[in-house]
């Protein structure tokens, strides 16, 4: 046995362990019953996820890196060590977990592909990290840092306002999963030292009878939990579980928003911060697993139920509200105002991916692989390096990807996730072996009798078919469970959320390429049979294009349909499409869709085409003009890689959800200018979309938050000279959560030659909510309206609509 088959095998047992691959000691535990595959035993080599993964590590990855030391994430540490003292600490009290989500993103990177210079980056990393710890184990930069102002959520002594909003303990649990990640990855033991130790201080510092808080921010948990499977200290695992369950009611900062208004047992409703409540639900099936606590997996079930049933896109995505970056009521699922956090369906992925382990039902795999390839997926750039934070399921040109943030959680959180995609493929459960994700690939799976080399091949998710050879080192009997996704069922979801409208065609399944019957167990079809070298299963899952329909409960989708075609959603962007238009798309429900693919089209994708109409407002008429055209979809996932345009998911059938392309009236064709030098914003205000209520977010609107008790203007420069009387505007007011409020005041003034004068209105100007507020004056003859408005006292203003007759 030489040297490099040695460090192989003492590797793999370590991240077996970590991991939750079956060994001697996970027999002897409390643990998942199903225990994930390990990524480093999958090899990734297909035409989608492989050069995805390539991306991440070649362009993403350092990418991230150079703007932690360009943005002062890397010299917050070196503050904190007392190495510099000139530099202004970053913006946000949780800008550490960026570096601790960039190692361990590349920790994955480097267990894919060696890379020495990567390696010696990450090594200079951690020795400035080090540096930062204080004595005791405190590891937190905004608080060891000596600066003139110390930032306002970090609390006059430690731990002072966790719940709130000071993350320490979120900082620390980003670092423990990156220290594992990394001891995992190289052997070396230099950041899981620093994690150690810190872990050590809390376990001294919280407990009953000492510390008594909760995190405001959920990942301690899981945090704490890899930390135990790597070094077998049960403390660590208890203070996870005293985490969770000291959390509720009574004490300062408890609320919906940080999931803290019951008892973690007790909830049912998943509720406040999307990423806070994921990570939590997936800290509580860890704890569930490795504790046994079963009221812990009955209170996930629940909220599992709920989630799935009432709040869940169909992209894959959560978090219906920017209010507190949160879930929303039930049925509450707007598109173009969506938040739906990249980081939340991160966090998605990895509950759904726990759920599984614990119960083995592919119902689990069907949200996570539509999560997946959807919501998750669309958070990059095709190109690596621009960055989605909200991913919303309608755009009238107003969202666009960033090349960065300056809360970049997101950002750094894809950096972490895609090179682990291949970890969520296969399943074990002694000698049972799950197949739960199709991607070209080879696998070597250690199972109780003994190794078994699993081969993909397939062009799935554009093709439905897929090779599978089966060659164990010896003939073994084998319990083989191939998962029959929901979407190749006729169930988008496992609830009544969502439904599809047509027949779906049986999967095939084949053994040595003779077709057999199968049931379903599940969700899977169970292969139970001696295995030898070279067997194949065939498995072809139906790939005709389903329209979706949401449950008539979500209103923003009725009178629309969805599209999709095996994993993948699709939706309509501007560049394909006639005029760069699709707000005002129709398509009938029955109409017949066409797969293309399209090899020089976004690095390659499957096209939709169809047959449709658009309608365009014209000018005194209420009669729309009507126009056929070839209407195409392309996949969401690859969405804004062309520059802001529309988009939407949701496809009207009916002409009364669609939006008209607006008439050319005075407003329509004016150059809008304002106060405020937001484009995106200023081109909401003549789209002649008529808002439901001044609190209406599902199409663009103008706002001046978070400025208040200011004057502030709207322009229309006209394109020639007109003769205007009258003048109606729809505030925006988002009362009583946002930050916006109809004005104190507002009056119009027209440009005469150079100087602006007041118009003189025949009545008062009208203030009212939810509804126009037109005002007639005597007719003036401009080149150039303006409106200005005064802000109250202690909000923003905005508006929905302005028009001018």
């Amino acid at each position: 046995m030489n040297k490099n088959t040695i460090i192989y095998k003492v590797f793999a047992f370590a991240f077996a362990f970590a991991t939750n691959v079956w060994t001697g000691l996970a027999q002897t535990h409390k643990d998942y019953p199903i225990q994930p595959v390990p990524f480093t035993h999958v090899q990734v080599n297909d035409n989608f996820w492989a050069p995805k993964m390539q991306v991440n590590a070649n362009v993403t990855i350092p990418y991230i890196l150079n703007k932690c030391y360009e943005t002062g994430r890397v010299d917050n540490f070196r503050l904190a060590a007392g190495e510099i003292h000139d530099h202004k600490l970053t913006e946000y009290t949780f800008d550490d977990t960026d570096l601790y989500k960039l190692i361990e993103g590349a920790s994955y990177a480097l267990q894919v592909k060696k890379d020495p210079k990567l390696d010696a980056e990450l090594d200079k990393l951690i020795i400035i990290i080090g540096k930062a710890q204080e004595d005791d184990g405190y590891l937190y930069t905004f608080r060891t840092a000596k600066v003139s102002k110390p930032h306002p959520w970090i609390g006059s002594k430690r731990w002072e306002m966790e719940e709130d909003l000071s993350h320490e303990l979120y900082n620390a649990g980003h670092l423990y999963e990156a220290a594992v990640a990394h001891y995992l990855t190289t052997g070396k033991k230099t950041l899981l030292t620093i994690a150690t130790k810190n872990a050590d201080l809390l376990v001294k510092d919280f407990g009953y009878g000492k510390e008594e808080r909760f995190p405001g921010h959920q990942i301690i948990e899981t945090g704490l939990t890899r930390l135990y499977r790597v070094t077998g200290k049960q403390e660590y695992l208890d203070l996870a579980k005293f985490f969770l369950d000291i959390r509720g009611p009574g004490k300062p900062h408890s609320g919906e928003y940080n999931q803290s208004f019951k008892k973690v047992t007790e909830q049912e409703e998943a509720v406040g911060h999307a990423v806070r409540a994921t990570y939590m639900y997936t800290g509580m099936a860890d704890v569930a697993a490795l504790t046994g606590d079963q009221v812990y997996l009955t209170a996930i079930d629940k909220l599992w139920d709920n989630v799935v049933d009432k709040k869940l896109y169909i992209t894959g995505g959560i978090g219906a509200t920017g209010a507190g970056e949160a879930f929303g009521k039930n049925y509450q699922l707007p598109n173009m105002s969506a938040y739906a956090e990249t980081c939340a369906a991160i966090a998605n992925v990895y509950w759904n991916s726990r759920m599984f382990q614990l119960h083995g039902d592919a119902k689990y795999i069907d949200v996570l692989e539509r999560t997946l390839y959807n919501g998750l997926l669309s958070g990059v750039s095709l190109s690596g390096d621009h960055f989605f934070y909200p991913n919303p399921l309608a755009s009238m040109g107003q969202h666009q990807r960033s090349a960065w943030f300056g809360c970049a959680c997101c950002i750094s959180n894809m950096t972490r996730f895609l090179p682990s995609m291949p970890g969520y493929m296969y399943g074990q459960d002694g000698n049972n072996l799950y197949i739960n994700l199709y991607a070209g690939s080879e696998a070597n799976i250690d199972l109780p009798k003994g190794t078994m080399q699993v081969v993909q091949q397939t062009n799935y998710p554009w093709e439905g078919s897929n090779e599978i050879t089966i060659n164990p080192a010896e003939n073994m009997q084998v319990k083989i469970h191939v998962r029959i996704p929901g979407w190749a069922q006729g169930d988008p979801l496992p609830s009544n959320l969502y439904r599809e409208n047509a027949v779906v065609l049986p999967a095939v399944l084949k053994l040595n390429g003779k077709q057999i019957d199968y049931t379903l167990e599940k969700g899977y079809a169970i292969l139970d049979r001696t295995w030898k070298k070279g067997d194949r299963i065939s498995l072809v899952l139906p790939m005709e294009v389903q329209k979706v329909f949401a449950n008539e409960q979500v209103e923003d989708d009725q009178n629309r349909f969805a599209l999709q075609r095996g994993p993948i959603v699709y939706c309509l962007e501007g560049p394909d499409n006639l005029d760069s238009t699709v707000m005002n798309i129709v398509v009938d429900k029955d109409a017949t869709v066409q797969p293309k693919f399209e090899n020089t089209l976004l690095n390659g994708v499957m096209t939709l085409k169809m047959k449709g109409n658009s309608t365009k407002r014209q000018v005194n008429s209420d009669e729309l003009i009507k126009n056929e055209q070839e209407v195409t979809a392309i996949p969401y996932y690859a969405w804004a890689n062309r520059g802001p345009s529309e988009m939407e998911v949701w496809i009207p059938y009916e002409a009364s959800a669609a939006k008209p392309k607006p008439a050319p009236t005075i407003a329509s064709k004016s150059k809008v200018s304002g106060s405020i030098k937001n484009a995106r914003m200023l081109r909401g205000l003549n789209d002649q979309y008529d808002p439901k209520s001044s609190a209406d977010a599902s199409s663009i609107y103008l706002h001046w938050w978070p400025a208040k008790d200011t004057e502030e203007y709207v322009q229309y420069d006209f394109d020639r000279a007109y003769t205007v009387s009258q003048s109606s505007v729809y505030w925006y007011d988002d009362s009583p959560f946002g930050g916006c409020r109809i004005p104190a005041s507002w009056k119009l003034q027209y440009l005469d030659g150079t100087d602006w004068k007041d118009v003189k209105n025949t009545g008062t100007y009208p203030n009212d909510k939810d509804s126009y507020n037109k005002v007639s004056f005597e007719p003036v003859n401009t080149k150039a309206l303006r409106l200005l408005v005064q802000q109250p006292k202690e909000h923003s203003s905005g508006i929905q609509e302005w028009s001018i007759k």
